[in-house]
């Protein structure tokens, strides 16, 4: 249910996704779950954030130019099969990849109508907010995989424990 997810920045040009995925593979490590996106997003999201508790360090022209900068690059959002995450760090960082990793919440639903609104309607009774969500599904049999990053993780870890208990 709480697994780590890498985040990482990488060049926005071709090639560069072929490349990590290479680096992936002959690692022998397989990608359960990936997203990404114009980094200059995030960027936009940590200004905002850190304009609510410390102080400008910067002019607003500064604060522009770093978020059309950062259209340069690719945030990658990723989850490793279970027991690789820890290979998939250290490849990373030998690689010198700028990453970081947090706490998410994958889950396995069923590919049926109403599953992610149930799931997406819990979060919200017991007033956890989603930061973001990104999930897939393979095929009409197939169950989904979809993966949350709640505001309060342990209490959101601890909801669906006891749903799937």
């Amino acid at each position: 249910m709480i697994r780590t997810e890498i985040s990482l920045f990488m060049k926005n040009e071709p090639g560069e996704l072929g490349r990590l995925t290479h680096l992936m593979e002959q690692a022998g490590i397989n990608i359960d779950a990936l997203t990404i996106q114009d980094a200059s997003a995030y960027v936009l999201e940590l200004f905002k954030a850190r304009g609510k508790s410390i102080k400008r360090i910067a002019s607003a022209d500064s604060y522009n130019s770093m978020r059309k900068d950062s259209a340069q690059f690719a945030l990658i959002r990723l989850l490793v099969e279970n027991g690789k995450t820890d290979t998939a760090i250290d490849l990373l960082t030998r690689h010198e990849y700028v990453f970081d990793i947090m706490p998410v919440i994958a889950i396995q639903l069923e590919n049926r109508p109403g599953e992610l609104s149930r799931l997406a309607s819990r979060f919200g009774e017991e007033g956890i907010n989603i930061n973001y969500v990104y999930g897939s599904v393979a095929g009409a049999g197939a169950k989904c995989l979809f993966v949350f990053c709640p505001a309060d993780i342990d209490l959101a870890a601890k909801i669906f424990a006891d749903e799937n208990a």
